[in-house]
């Protein structure tokens, strides 16, 4: 795992496939995603590396109900009693009550996929708080609930106006420029949903796949068609 500063207050934590985010508002965390079921020790050891501690987490806040997002959310949580929270039209695929959505894959997509299948399966795990679209969460100064489906029906942004930075999830890619994510389960919904996000103009964006932003990134263009 590789942990890369974003803003000296937020740090990523790059896995092979996925990543995860770390807000810190001094001694009090916020997990935004957990990457993959293997992940938990790289995570709090990338929070010691920090000079935090692990106990110090105290949300994880879930972008959407995908295995390489929330693999190790329930480890995380149960050792440093985080509370746990997901959309709550991604939330029964967390828990493990149903499976979301299949894709709708463009050719070009289907050897992304194929690699994507090769991650963990992730456990069932427990969403202690479902959100909607417009929650206030409590770190950030202010953090809100951007609901954006089509990568899934539940799929989230983060933004935080005060610092001006906004998580997106796989709603927005970062690979090799800012595009619209891909293995999307509804693309007329995941089109709208990246315009919104764009819409908020963030000085920082902060993708579920691909290097942040923190340049241009009121500018982020339109969704590859």
């Amino acid at each position: 795992m590789d942990c890369v500063e974003v803003l000296p207050q937020l740090h990523m934590f790059r896995f092979p496939v996925a990543q995860a985010y770390l807000w810190r508002d001094g001694a009090d965390l916020t997990l935004i995603d957990a990457g993959d079921v293997n992940a938990a020790a790289a995570i709090e050891n990338g929070v010691r590396g920090l000079g935090q501690d692990p106990a110090g987490i105290r949300r994880i806040v879930l972008t959407h109900g995908h295995r390489d997002h929330y693999g190790a959310a329930q480890e995380l949580a149960d050792r440093h009693g985080a509370e746990i929270m997901a959309h709550r039209l991604d939330a029964p695929a967390v828990r493990g009550e149903r499976r979301v959505p299949e894709p709708v894959l463009h050719d070009w997509e289907r050897p992304l996929y194929d690699r994507a299948l090769t991650v963990p399966e992730a456990p069932p795990t427990r969403v202690d708080r479902e959100l909607t679209d417009g929650d206030e969460l409590p770190f950030g100064g202010g953090a809100r609930v951007v609901h954006s489906p089509g990568h899934t029906p539940g799929s989230i942004g983060i933004h935080l106006p005060r610092h001006d930075v906004l998580f997106t999830g796989d709603a927005v890619a970062g690979v090799g420029g800012v595009m619209l994510g891909v293995f999307n389960t509804d693309h007329v919904q995941a089109e709208a949903s990246f315009r919104r996000l764009a819409a908020l103009g963030p000085a920082v964006a902060c993708f579920g796949h691909g290097d942040p932003l923190a340049i241009d990134a009121r500018s982020p263009g339109s969704p590859d068609r």
